[in-house]
């Protein structure tokens, strides 16, 4: 059978850089094929080639689609032909409903008027397909991320996919929300539909995957056939073009006394004050400590770090925090930044970064007085520190005047950090810090978080990736809804234990 996609050759640049330097790809009929590559290696810019975000024109090469050579203009021309792109970043509106967002710029009218009950309709037989019992009329602000990824696929259902292309689809869905969506994927190709996926979670690939294409510096390293397993540390050497021993940096942790602590810390709902979101969580960060705070989605983690970093969540916040035995006050995000702590965020592009500005302003911005004369930015030394963070941090980029939104994900991540170790820190709290970041790029991630805590300073560590904070980490904190339920040395934490701790809190909860 012939294949129903290939792309031939395909090179894009941008000014000063090569994306994509004659890439080939093909795509079966009815397969699920898997793109992996570390950030930066042109994935998603060879799907934006593909879905005509990036027009015919604008690359060399050519795209062969059921047996043509193609000219997409753009996204309405590859959606015309059934080939369907659910971006990263979610495109739906969330003060809209779910059938407004489904039939958004595909609206079904009579006599120019658009016809909503025959819309609800439709909605409603592509909500049960994707396993959706919200009522069409929901709107998407009220809904979970799953959900809403499970809305998008709905979306590209009604425009009769043949050819769905994720990047990135469980990025930022936990465990079961992902399992589900990996389900459905699979459900899709047993009625015949082709997926292309592009995701850096390898268990996720060898589940689902039957052929997988390894990009490296824009360039197609290999393209294996999944069907009968493909080893993850092969995935990994075409990815980085090296053999990862390790997933994480040799650790010999030398823990002084307790740098800080916080006990009897208590947080409302930031709408609703009578949701009692955290409950009296008591804890310690020692000298040199890596500690870890395990849980699911909802326990209440980033609702913790953000209402010790400065009350920057939640309402009626109470506790004490002390940094070396002493009281401080962390009542405003200023004061927090004075007493020591630094706060990098899970949503790095929403609250970590100015996307538009360059790599010198990010750096910059938690300590401008650092860098100022009289109240004015001395702009020598502001260049001269965001120099010393991308050669320290091996920021991969053209200089430091680079936009940080064309940066890669595991780039825009170590100019956060960069912006907070500026900062000067005693307390680093890293909220989901390799989110979304490839395996090689979370190594670097790594081997910095653990130099960092081998200088002394104290970090805390929320993951959704069990295996990240078993690694990583010297003790870890289970939470359950809102209070910590469990504390576990680095030797006896393991996934079972972290679960069963979870599972017996809830249970409890529950009775």
């Amino acid at each position: 059978m012939a294949p129903i996609l290939e792309m031939r050759g395909i090179t894009k640049t941008f000014p000063g850089v090569r994306a994509l330097d004659n890439v080939n790809l093909t795509v079966q009929q009815g397969e699920i094929h898997a793109i992996c590559g570390e950030n930066g290696a042109g994935k998603s810019t060879l799907m934006k080639v593909l879905s005509g975000v990036y027009p015919h024109g604008s690359y060399e090469g050519d795209i062969v689609y059921d047996g043509k050579v193609q000219a997409f203009r753009g996204i309405r021309d590859s959606e015309h032909a059934g080939i369907i792109i659910i971006h990263q970043e979610l495109a739906l509106v969330p003060l809209l409903s779910i059938a407004e967002n489904i039939f958004l710029g595909n609206e079904i009218s009579r006599f120019g008027v658009i016809d909503w009950p025959e819309a609800f309709r439709r909605s409603e037989k592509l909500l049960d397909q994707v396993g959706l019992s919200e009522p069409p009329t929901t709107l998407i602000k009220d809904m979970g991320v799953g959900k809403q990824q499970l809305v998008e696929i709905a979306k590209a259902l009604s425009k009769k996919v043949r050819l769905l292309i994720l990047d990135e689809p469980t990025a930022s869905l936990n465990e079961r929300d992902s399992q589900a969506l990996l389900d459905l994927l699979l459900a899709f190709k047993a009625e015949g539909m082709t997926s292309i996926m592009i995701s850096h979670k390898l268990n996720e690939i060898s589940r689902v995957a039957d052929s997988i294409t390894v990009l490296r510096d824009g360039s197609t390293v290999s393209t294996l056939d999944a069907k009968n397993g493909v080893s993850e540390d092969r995935i990994i050497r075409d990815m980085v073009g090296r053999q990862l021993d390790d997933r994480y940096p040799p650790r010999q942790p030398d823990i002084g006394e307790v740098l800080f602590e916080v006990k009897g810390w208590n947080a409302y709902h930031h709408l609703n004050t009578q949701r009692h979101i955290v409950k009296d969580v008591s804890f310690n960060v020692r000298k040199g400590e890596i500690v870890g705070i395990a849980g699911l989605m909802g326990a209440g983690r980033t609702e913790l770090a953000m209402s010790i970093f400065g009350r920057s969540y939640g309402r009626n916040v109470s506790g004490e925090a002390s940094m070396h035995g002493k009281p401080v006050d962390v009542s405003t995000i200023t004061k927090a930044i004075d007493t020591g702590l630094a706060y990098v965020t899970e949503d790095r592009k929403q609250y970590g970064l100015l996307l538009e500005d360059d790599i010198r302003q990010n750096v910059s911005l938690a300590n401008l007085p650092e860098i100022a004369k009289s109240g004015v930015i001395d702009a020598e030394r502001e260049r001269s520190v965001a120099e010393d963070y991308r050669t320290n941090l091996r920021i991969r980029s053209s200089d430091i005047f680079h936009k940080t939104l064309n940066l890669s994900g595991g780039n825009q991540q170590k100019v956060v950090l960069s912006k907070w170790l500026f900062s000067d820190p005693e307390l680093l709290i890293l909220d989901e810090p390799t989110r979304g970041i490839d395996v090689g790029a979370k190594f670097e991630i790594y081997s910095i978080i653990e130099r960092l805590a081998s200088e002394g300073k104290g970090i805390l560590m929320i993951s959704s990736e069990m295996p990240e904070l078993l690694g990583m980490c010297d003790r870890i904190y289970v939470m359950n809804e809102g209070r910590f339920v469990a504390e576990m040395a680095r030797g006896e934490a393991t996934q079972e234990s972290i679960m069963r701790a979870i599972i017996r809190t809830a249970g409890r909860s529950a009775a």
